[in-house]
């Protein structure tokens, strides 16, 4: 008996073992990649019936790895179908951690399709060993048409940031108003409500460099006379988006193609930023000395949470790190840090090397965190003498003074004596 449990003993460890080995991927894939799917324009919006459709589907990638090459395939039902089987499949490659890719599928709604919401399903795959997967997205076919009289009117458009940089993400918010002011109106001897649909409403991005994260929205309900709805859409700046004013394109459908509204957005791309500069010299005095910058907001907007941080080998620094806190556009502060080196055995030296400062400013652009590095930056460490030599003048001047004191009282006693 007792052989046998020596026997099993090793048979279990190593079943154990072979099971951690098997088990080992699976946890490994907890942070791997991982693939989210929107279409983010649908052109023309809504389908029309008997024409074709042009899709603009975007995946990202929300995981914490690369996927090393990846599909999205669309799969139409009726009344949506493809020109060939082909173009199903489309080819992104790899994409990284955090970052998008969009592709563009045409397909056509039957002539016989009717007016509503009608479904098309979208897989995806991270790479050809892996399995699809697929989600469900509802597309509108046709438009409605209401006796309702009210108009919508873009009342105002809030960028949060103001003004974006590069790589930041962020939203734009669009204020609807239904601008009729009384409940009903006549016309030609017919009365009408005034009642504002909002059917759907897409922002759709016009130049390169920014992306729309949010699907279309649509069925918004009614708005009565001068009441006002809130849309917030979640858009991307690429990192490589050039500097200036980028444009978008608000579409409304309301009441009926008559009462249907586009309005441009435009959105500022400013790659400006925090920049640090010393105030006054930069130099230690016998070890230790006060170092002084100005730091200025140089950006269309406000910044929130600056903070400034020095770092110089051999040198400590206090504050460790200056936190100002919100900074309003060209608004400027001036801070100081006391330095002191570590190395005091070199204060007998009259001059030193000059020690590398580095700079670095963090600061919020509404949701997205940056840092700018400030280099090439050199403190010169000198030995301050002129204490000592005052030391040794103060009793060379005594001396003098009680000689001169000596020579006056031998004189005056060498007059006496005549």
């Amino acid at each position: 008996m007792t052989k046998i449990k020596n026997s099993l003993v090793p048979l279990v460890l190593s079943f154990l073992l072979v099971s951690s080995l098997f088990a080992a991927p699976a946890s490994a894939a907890v942070g791997g990649a991982n693939l989210k799917v929107t279409i983010v324009e649908t052109n023309p919006y809504p389908a029309k019936i008997g024409e074709y459709l042009n899709l603009t589907v975007q995946v990202e990638n929300v995981g914490g790895d690369k996927a090393d090459n990846v599909d999205i395939e669309i799969v139409p039902q009726y009344p949506f179908s493809l020109d060939s089987e082909a173009n199903a499949l489309k080819n992104v490659g790899v994409l990284n951690p955090d970052s998008t890719a969009t592709k563009e599928f045409y397909l056509f709604v039957d002539k016989n399709a009717q007016k509503g919401i009608r479904s098309i399903d979208i897989r995806t795959k991270t790479d050809k060993d892996s399995p699809w997967s697929e989600k469900s997205f509802d597309i509108r076919i046709g438009t409605e048409t209401f006796d309702s009289k009210g108009t919508v009117e873009l009342k105002e458009v809030v960028s949060d940031p103001k003004a974006f940089m590069p790589g930041d993400r962020g939203t734009i918010t669009v204020i609807l108003t239904n601008t009729a002011s009384t409940p009903t109106v006549t016309i030609d001897g017919s009365d009408f409500d005034t009642n504002a649909r909002i059917q759907a409403a897409v922002l759709r991005p016009l130049s390169d460099g920014i992306v729309v994260l949010d699907a279309p929205y649509e069925d918004m309900g009614l708005l009565g006379p001068g009441n006002s709805i809130t849309l917030t859409f979640n858009v991307k700046v690429a990192e490589d988006a050039t500097e200036g004013t980028h444009n978008l394109e608000l579409a409304i459908e309301g009441n009926s193609f008559d009462y249907n509204s586009r309005k441009n957005i435009p959105i500022k791309v400013d790659s400006s930023n925090v920049k640090v500069i010393p105030s006054k010299e930069l130099q230690i005095v016998n070890g230790e000395s006060t170092l002084e910058f100005d730091v200025a907001n140089t950006h269309p907007n406000e910044f929130n949470s600056v903070s400034i941080k020095p770092e110089a080998e051999g040198v400590r620094f206090y504050p460790e790190e200056y936190f100002i806190g919100p900074m309003n556009p060209d608004e400027l502060f001036t801070i100081e840090f006391n330095a002191v080196t570590d190395n005091l055995s070199d204060s007998r030296r009259e001059t030193f090397e000059p020690i590398n400062l580095t700079l670095s400013a963090s600061y919020g652009n509404g949701i997205n965190k940056h840092e700018n590095i400030v280099s090439n930056l050199y403190i010169h460490s000198i030995e301050d003498t002129q204490g000592g030599s005052s030391n040794l003048v103060l009793p060379g001047l005594l001396l003098t003074v009680i000689a001169v004191a000596g020579m006056l009282i031998y004189r005056k006693k060498k007059q006496n004596r005549k």
